[in-house]
């Protein structure tokens, strides 16, 4: 299928959500696909909760994301022109009516219509009464009475709607706003979007926008509702899940590969496959793989994913993103050989930029904090003539690579007759002040020879203090 034009249409009432993002995603993915566009539109007709605010939000976060749009944004609140024709072309259709039954009266016939176990909804008073504009005059829909409308959808197969179920519905308020079924409609007409990927929670509104579209004998797009984001107690996603908008996991350390990775895969499958990056969702991504059921979001699993799209970046790729994460414990790290080359040690153990940034911190810090513990278990009596062994041969060392590093480790061990572990797990605490890190050959060799000396010689001093 060629020519796709799909759309994202977020509601600037809050931030970018996770179910928010990927729907966007599956968007995004398919026009790339297919070599289509892709529509970006802030539906902000609701004044009093949209925001600039949130605008810029959204937008952060689908650039964060590296989700780019051909066309716009688009803004409702700028389009009133264009809604007033398209009820203008349904009025003189036939196909929309005037209408002034006041709140009271609608309030009565849902009462009415509740209480003898109906729907509540319009009962077509003003239908057929041929009413002129007026001030409190709003437009409403003048929709089928019988049959049916049948959503053919690419995800949830066919379902049908009776007519006689649905009612002559708002098009345009008293006020002269048009409500969300309708603007939705004329935008998707005049941008000319033929594709529709959005949450199922819009399934019920797809009957009215159906009968619009043929009201305004325009063809239907294709239809695809998606499942829900839910969290790990099938729930729809929400705060007590933990965080929930995109840029709360970008400043908890999440990459965007991972990030997209995750959310594409929570609905839609290519196999086995889990691990995917940008190019090959680009290049797999189709409809006919999203599935039925709901996702369930698992922030476990997101982390775990995004150790392993930490590994699989190349380090000097993430210097840039780690260096906010550094900037928040008072360190600036610069794009040289040296940070990439820490990045380079902690890649594998690191499920976040953040967590990244904390292990990071003794290659950069002028001086460190021993770990209580882990200075009483060895930086002890019993380490001091390794220490100082060492300390001599590495000041005498002048080819102060990691090759060279572990004979100078072979010679101490050939000297003080101790085993590896007896000589590293000091040499560790002295170099970065806990008992986990990196290889203590390449934590040596990455923090080179003078601060590597420096932090022996503090190592030994705190020693023979106690």
């Amino acid at each position: 299928m060629s020519g796709i034009i799909t759309r994202f249409p977020p509601s600037p009432s809050g931030f970018l959500h996770v179910g928010g993002a990927r729907t966007a995603l599956f968007n995004w993915l398919y026009a790339r696909h297919t070599g289509g566009r892709f529509v970006l539109r802030f539906e902000d007709t609701d004044t009093e909760r949209s925001s600039q605010e949130y605008v810029d939000a959204i937008l952060e976060s689908l650039e964060w994301l590296g989700i780019d749009w051909d066309e716009g944004p688009y803004y409702q609140t700028r389009r009133f022109d264009v809604y007033r024709e398209y009820v203008r072309k349904l009025l003189d259709s036939g196909s929309a009516y005037y209408c002034t039954c006041p709140p009271e009266r609608l309030e009565e016939m849902r009462r009415t219509a509740m209480a003898t176990g109906g729907k509540p909804k319009y009962d077509g008073t003003c239908r057929n009464k041929g009413l002129p504009p007026g001030e409190k005059t709003a437009v409403r829909f003048k929709a089928p009475l019988a049959g049916t409308t049948v959503l053919e959808d690419v995800v949830k197969g066919n379902i049908v709607f009776q007519n006689e179920e649905l009612d002559d519905f708002v098009i345009c308020r008293s006020d002269g706003s048009p409500t969300y079924n309708f603007a939705v409609v004329v935008d998707d007409i005049t941008m000319g979007i033929n594709t529709i990927i959005r949450g199922d929670d819009h399934v019920m509104n797809t009957p009215k926008q159906i009968q619009l579209y043929k009201a305004f004998g325009s063809p239907l797009p294709v239809f695809g509702h998606v499942p829900m984001v839910l969290g790990k107690d099938r729930t729809r996603l929400s705060k007590r899940h933990g965080a929930t908008s995109v840029t709360a996991y970008r400043d908890m350390g999440i990459l965007p590969e991972a990030l997209i990775n995750y959310l594409v895969r929570l609905g839609w499958s290519h196999g086995d496959q889990e691990f995917f990056n940008r190019k090959e969702l680009v290049e797999v991504f189709n409809l006919e793989n999203i599935g039925r059921s709901a996702g369930i979001f698992d922030p476990e699993k997101l982390y775990a994913l995004n150790a392993d799209h930490i590994k699989a970046t190349p380090p000097g790729q993430l210097v840039a993103p780690l260096a906010p994460f550094m900037r928040a414990h008072g360190i600036e790290i610069a794009a040289d050989g040296r940070t990439e080359k820490a990045i380079e040690t902690l890649s594998a153990r690191s499920k976040s930029l953040k967590e990244m940034a904390a292990q990071a911190l003794f290659y950069f810090q002028d001086d460190i904090a021993y770990e209580p513990d882990a200075a009483r278990k060895f930086l002890t009596a019993e380490a001091l003539p390794a220490l100082k062994s060492l300390t001599a041969k590495l000041e005498a060392l002048e080819d102060y690579t990691e090759h060279r590093l572990e004979e100078t480790f072979k010679a101490v061990m050939a000297e003080t007759g101790l085993k590896l572990g007896k000589i590293a797990q000091p040499v560790r605490v002295a170099l970065s002040g806990r008992t986990a890190s990196p290889g203590i050959f390449e934590i040596a060799a990455v923090m080179g020879k003078r601060k590597t000396l420096a932090r022996l010689r503090r190592a030994i001093g705190h020693i023979e203090k106690e």
